[in-house]
C-alpha cells in the first residue's frame, strides 16, 4: 500500500487508536501532490531537510483536514474509493480528526519555522473556510457568474497552491513583496486551471479518471463549465438547465453541436490562462538568484498537466 512520505503514524498519540486508524485510512491512498510541489522548490533554496519535511506535513495536513470536513458537509459517501471517514467512524470523529490536523499544523510550523509563516498559514486556513462558506451560498443558484465562482475557487483550491509556492520562501526569511505577489498570482492560475479541468469531468469530458459524473450538477451547483455553457442564456433557461438530471438530457438541451463547440472554446479560453502562467513564471525567474531561479524549471509543465490531464 502507498504510504506518503509526509505521513508518520508516530506523529499521533497511541492512546487514541481510533484517531490513528482514521488517519491511516485517510492518508493511505493520497497522492501527496502538494507535498511534491513544495519539494520541487526546496532543493534550490537551501532549506534544511527537517524544515522541508515540516512544510510537506503542514500542507498535506491542511489539505486532508479540509477533505474530512468537506466530505461531511457535502455528505459525500466515498473518499479515494473508500467509505468516507464521517460514515466509517462517525461525523463527530471526522470533525475532531480534521481539527486535530489543523492544530498539528500550527504546532509543527511554530516549532520549525517562523511567525510570518504561521500567520500566513492561518490566513490560508481562513481562506479555505471562507471558500467553503461561500460555496454553500451558491447552491441551487443558477444565476452565478464567473467572478463569483472564480473567487470561490481561488479561496478553496488555489489557496493551497499559493501556500506551496510561498511557504518555502517564508521559511528562508525571504519576504520580498514583489516576489510573493507573483508567486500568489502563479498559485491562483494553478488553482483555476485545476478546478476548471475538474469541472469538465463532471460532464464526462476527458474523464480518464473515471470520476462519477454530474455530482456538482445534481447537487445543485453550477460549476465553471456550466456557467460557460450558459453564459449568454436567459435566467429561465439557466433554471431549466439545472432541472436536467442526465448527461444525454443536458446535451440535448444545449444542442450536440453547441455542446462540442463550448468544450473547444472553453479549452481555448483556458489555454490563455496557461500562457499567463508561463509569463508569470518568467517574471518570477527574474526576481531570483541564478541558483534559486532553478525552481522555475520543474514548474514549466505544471499548468498544462493540471488542465490537460
Amino acid at each position: 500500500m502507498f504510504k506518503p512520505s509526509f505521513y508518520n503514524k508516530n506523529d499521533f498519540p497511541d492512546h487514541l487508536p481510533k484517531l490513528k486508524a482514521l488517519y491511516a485510512d485517510l492518508f493511505a491512498e493520497g497522492k501527496g501532490f502538494r507535498a511534491k510541489l513544495v519539494k520541487m522548490l526546496t532543493p534550490h533554496l537551501d532549506i534544511p531537510s527537517e524544515t522541508v519535511d515540516s512544510l510537506c506535513k503542514a500542507i498535506e495536513y491542511i489539505h486532508n483536514s479540509s477533505l474530512l470536513h468537506d466530505d461531511l458537509i457535502d455528505q459525500s459517501p466515498l473518499r479515494r474509493g473508500k467509505k468516507a471517514a464521517w460514515l466509517k467512524y462517525s461525523p463527530d470523529y471526522a470533525v475532531l480528526a480534521g481539527d486535530y490536523l489543523l492544530a498539528k499544523v500550527i504546532q509543527i510550523l511554530s516549532r520549525d519555522t517562523n511567525l510570518e509563516l504561521v500567520s500566513y498559514t492561518s490566513q490560508t486556513i481562513m481562506d479555505l473556510l471562507e471558500g467553503e462558506w461561500l460555496q454553500d451560498t451558491i447552491k441551487k443558484n443558477p444565476q452565478i457568474n464567473f467572478e463569483e465562482i472564480d473567487r470561490i475557487h481561488e479561496l478553496k483550491t488555489a489557496s493551497l497552491k499559493k501556500w506551496c509556492l510561498r511557504a518555502p520562501f517564508f521559511a528562508i526569511n525571504n519576504f520580498d513583496p514583489k516576489l510573493h505577489s507573483k508567486l500568489d498570482e502563479l498559485g491562483k492560475l494553478m488553482g483555476l486551471l485545476f478546478q476548471r479541468a475538474d469541472d469538465l469531468l463532471d460532464y464526462d469530458i476527458r474523464n480518464s479518471e473515471g470520476k462519477a459524473i454530474l455530482g456538482d450538477h445534481n447537487a445543485g451547483y453550477m460549476n465553471s463549465f456550466a456557467i460557460y455553457l450558459l453564459k449568454d442564456a436567459s435566467p429561465s433557461k439557466r433554471e431549466d438547465f439545472m432541472q436536467k438530471s442526465t448527461l444525454p438530457e443536458i446535451i440535448s438541451f444545449i444542442g450536440k453541436t453547441e455542446f462540442a463547440n463550448a468544450i473547444e472554446n472553453f479549452d481555448a479560453w483556458n489555454n490563455t490562462l496557461i500562457d499567463a502562467y508561463q509569463a508569470t513564471l518568467s517574471e518570477i525567474r527574474t526576481l531570483l538568484s541564478k541558483e534559486q531561479s532553478k525552481i522555475c524549471d520543474p514548474l514549466i509543465p505544471i499548468a498544462k498537466l493540471l488542465y490537460w490531464r
